[in-house]
């Protein structure tokens, strides 16, 4: 089952991105590095509540 999750930037705290994961694949919180409107250039990006 796929859950929905937000990705915050780690730098400005912005929650950007809203996408989906597999729970029963992944069960640790996701982090990637994507690009960050407010800061204006490419962050970290950690899986909130």
């Amino acid at each position: 089952m796929r859950v929905r999750i937000t990705l915050a930037c780690t730098e400005c705290k912005q929650r950007n991105y809203n996408t989906t994961k597999e729970k029963k694949n992944h069960p640790e919180r996701m982090e990637t590095n994507k690009y960050c409107k407010f800061c204006r250039k490419h962050t970290v990006h950690k899986e909130t509540k």
